[in-house]
């Protein structure tokens, strides 16, 4: 029954990473919680990691299907590739050596203060200014911020979208050219953060089932991108069609029913 419902949730992740640049890190963590909620406080370690090898097959496929047109925005970004990489890296080293409990809540705190963020400061919902999506005038984020922001999304699992998307809508994107953005940006960050939670558990995970690959619940992973991938290749190929207001209105709400779904005990 949780294969079914992994897959069913997948379906909805290659939804939220085609139209929202999330990869499916912020649909995929509080999921994988739930299904492993017998590792205990742990869960939220091996979700985070989980969320990571998700978003690499997610972020890569929907970056490959993007229009060159609309990837040359990011030309001369590859400072900032590289530290959020970097980042990333630290992020994933410092999941598995943090309290357990810690990077739930961290989850919890982040996406709501994003939410708060995004209503309160102007800007996203409606940019002030408007590019054109072959201009690429405008970079996602400033380089410095790099290792930052790749180090905050890994140690939550979230991919740093969240970051990427309201910046560019400030910037004078639209949903469409932000959210296609954030999948590379997306792919940068779960790279290194894959490669460490593979790379073996540490702690009290070490003693984890063995459907566990380093920290990684890959039959879950498996059963994420099963229900993902389709749905990419589809919405890629024909995007609906979805009022810009309205656009940036369902990328709040995504966020406030992951953060509830977060807040539910396990």
């Amino acid at each position: 029954m949780d294969m079914v419902m992994l897959i069913g949730v997948g379906l909805l992740t290659g939804a939220t990473t085609v139209l929202f640049g999330f990869g499916g890190g912020f649909v995929a963590v509080p999921v994988v919680v739930w299904v492993d909620a017998a590792l205990g406080a742990d869960a939220m370690r091996v979700a985070t990691a989980t969320s990571a090898l998700v978003m690499v097959v997610n972020a890569g496929f929907a970056t490959a299907v993007t229009p060159r047109r609309v990837l040359v925005a990011l030309r001369g970004s590859g400072r900032l590739l590289i530290l959020l990489a970097a980042g990333a890296w630290a992020g994933a080293l410092a999941t598995r050596v943090a309290p357990a409990g810690l990077a739930r809540w961290a989850f919890v705190a982040y996406v709501a203060l994003t939410i708060a963020d995004v209503l309160l400061r102007p800007g996203f919902l409606r940019p002030r200014t408007r590019v054109t999506e072959v201009s690429g005038a405008l970079r996602p984020l400033p380089a410095l911020l790099g290792a930052p922001v790749g180090a905050v999304a890994a140690f939550l699992g979230v991919g740093g979208s969240v970051m990427t998307v309201p910046a560019m809508r400030r910037a004078g994107h639209t949903m469409p050219m932000a959210t296609a953005l954030a999948n590379p940006l997306t792919l940068a960050i779960a790279l290194p953060a894959a490669a460490v939670s593979l790379g073996g558990a540490t702690g009290p995970a070490v003693d984890a089932p063995s459907h566990l690959v380093g920290l990684i619940d890959l039959p879950a992973a498996s059963a994420l991108l099963i229900g993902a991938l389709p749905v990419i290749a589809v919405l890629r190929r024909r995007p609906p069609r979805i009022p810009d207001r309205a656009y940036a209105w369902s990328y709040i709400g995504l966020l406030a029913v992951v953060t509830g779904a977060m807040l539910v005990p396990v």
